[in-house]
Formats: structure tokens, sequence, C-alpha cells
């Protein structure tokens, strides 16, 4: 008997170290990728569905989250200045910092790069799907994420030129309206569609976490493709591809730490908790790409982007393991 009770704990602890299957799931869509990348008309038609996915989530979470849960979302205004400080103060901080080590480790193009990161918004569809799958504030993940990147439109072409000097042309407001109609636009009509599916929702409540996992692993494949796509590692060396996966890493641990210790020591709930980590750690692949092709020269857009492409794989990976942790620490099974 005593010795069942010594080998429960080691069983445990050795099926601690499995692999996420969801983590795995990612890398499989990495792996795709890198072997059979989609390109041409295929690309296009592929990002159309990615835009799909992600509008059905929208709506799907509209219908689900009550409208008391969407106006308690929305005036939260401790959690989302917290998430506004992560995402445009410590991140720049950090990028700063990074912008300081010997050209050695990290080249001058890769030190804009990993600067113009830490300018960018948070992603949207992956934070509030995160946030969903480890049982957070949705209500407010939506609103603290869309609202981010509304920011973001103005805030990320300023830092970018307050700290690394960039011109660009161009008006963002195209950003804008992709935000609305992809994102706000299906998440109210999910809100209206609730007076009459709302008991449908409720007994297809697995829907919307199906939903959540897709979407994250369209996106993943979609922009791995086109970095194999556009050859974009074959302009760096092993070596800096090597320090820019610890440099980015560093800065999502360090982000990672200091929203999930913040949130606690400012006494916010575990659901407002969730929410702050995952919309406060992230940066936005779909909006810092078409950004950098404004800010930059075209000739250096490509490793400009490369920290960026990085970083948004380790946070998705990262995130996934996380979120499930927190699932499971929030299941009272």
């Amino acid at each position: 008997m005593k010795d069942d009770v010594v080998a429960r704990p080691r069983l445990g602890w050795l099926k601690s170290l499995a692999p996420d299957r969801y983590v795995l799931l990612i890398l499989a869509m990495v792996a795709l990728a890198t072997v059979l990348p989609v390109r041409g008309q295929a690309a296009v038609d592929f990002s159309l569905l990615t835009k799909a996915a992600i509008a059905l989530l929208f709506f799907l979470h509209g219908a689900k989250l009550s409208r008391a849960a969407v106006v308690a979302g929305i005036v939260h205004w401790r959690l989302h200045l917290v998430i506004v400080a992560a995402t445009f103060v410590l991140f720049p901080v950090l990028g700063l910092i990074a912008a300081r080590l010997p050209s050695a480790i990290l080249p001058a193009t890769l030190s804009t790069g990993v600067v113009f990161l830490c300018c960018l918004p948070s992603t949207v569809q992956s934070s509030i799907a995160f946030t969903s799958v480890a049982r957070g504030n949705v209500a407010a993940a939506v609103c603290a994420a869309s609202a981010s990147n509304l920011i973001g439109i103005v805030a990320t072409p300023l830092l970018a030129t307050l700290l690394l000097r960039t011109h660009g042309a161009g008006s963002p407001l195209e950003e804008a309206e992709a935000i609305v109609l992809q994102l706000l636009v299906p998440f109210i009509a999910g809100q209206i569609a609730r007076i009459w599916i709302a008991d449908w929702m409720q007994r297809h409540g697995r829907l919307v976490g199906w939903v959540d996992r897709s979407s994250i692993l369209l996106v993943v494949y979609g922009a791995f493709s086109s970095a194999v796509v556009q050859g974009i590692w074959s302009e760096v060396s092993v070596t800096q591809i090597l320090w820019l996966l610890v440099i980015c890493a560093v800065i999502l641990a360090t982000a990672l730490a200091a929203t999930a210790f913040g949130a606690r020591s400012l006494g916010f709930d575990k659901p407002d908790e969730i929410a702050i980590v995952f919309c406060g750690s992230k940066k936005s692949l779909a909006t810092g790409v078409p950004m950098a092709g404004i800010l930059f020269p075209a000739a250096s857009v490509g490793l400009v982007v490369l920290p960026l492409m990085l970083f948004h794989q380790l946070q998705l990976m990262a995130c996934a393991v996380l979120a499930q942790r927190y699932a499971a620490r929030a299941d009272p099974g």
C-alpha cells in the first residue's frame, strides 16, 4: 500500500513531462508549412479561410457571452490599463534593453526587428482563444485585445518613429477597418443572434473550444507558410536564429511573469489574471507584417519581421501549455 502511495506522485511527475498534445499539433503545423507551404492562389484562398474561421470564432463568442458579462468586460478599466501598460510600456523597455546587446549576437537589422516587435499591439484571436481555453474572463479579453489593436494603429508607428527614427507613408484606416469588420462586427452579430440561439449555444459549448483551437492552428500554418515561401530562413545564419530565439524567449518569459505576478499583486481574481496574461504578453503578427511594410524599406522588411515570426511561434506554443495548465487548475474535477 505504501509503495502505491509513493508510486502515484512519481507517475504524476513523469506525466507532467509528457509533451502537450496541442503543442504537438502546433509543431505539426510548423513542420507541414516547412515541407508543404501554401502558396499562390491557394495561399489567398487559405487566408480567406483563416479570416472566416476567426470571424466565426468571434460570432460564437458573441453568442455565448451574456450581455451582463460583456458590459462587465467593457467597464473593467483597471484590467485594460494593466494590459495597455504591459503592451506599450513594458515591452518597448525590454526591446531597448535587447537592442544594447553586441552586434555579434544581435545584428543591426535584427535588433531593429526586436524593437519593432516590442512596439506592436497584442494579438486578438489567439489571446481570446487561449483565455477561453484557460477559463478566463473572455469578455474582458475581447475588449482588451481589440482595444490594444485599435490603439496600436496609432501607438505602434509613433513608438517605432520615436525609438527607431523610422518614417513611413500610408494611412492606417484600412487596418482599423479590417479590425472592425473581421472582429467587432461578428462579435456584435453574435450578441444579437444570442436572442434566438442562446439555448443552442448552452447545449453546444464545446463548439467554441473547437473553433478556438482550430483557428490558432490555421494561423500558425499560414504564418509559417508565408515565411518559407519568402525564403526568410536563408537570409540569416543558424547561429543568429538561435540567438534570436533565446532573446525572444527571454522577452516572452519576462512578459508572462510580469503580467502574472503583476495581476496577482494588484488583487485581480484568477479569470482576470488569465485575461491579463494572455492579452498582455503577446504580439500581433497580423498587424506587424503590414505595418513593417509601411515603416521600413522593402529590402529590409523580411529581416525586420523575422523576430516577430519567431516570437509569434514561441508565444503560441508557450501559451498553449499555459492555457492547459490554467484550465486544469480551474477544473473542480
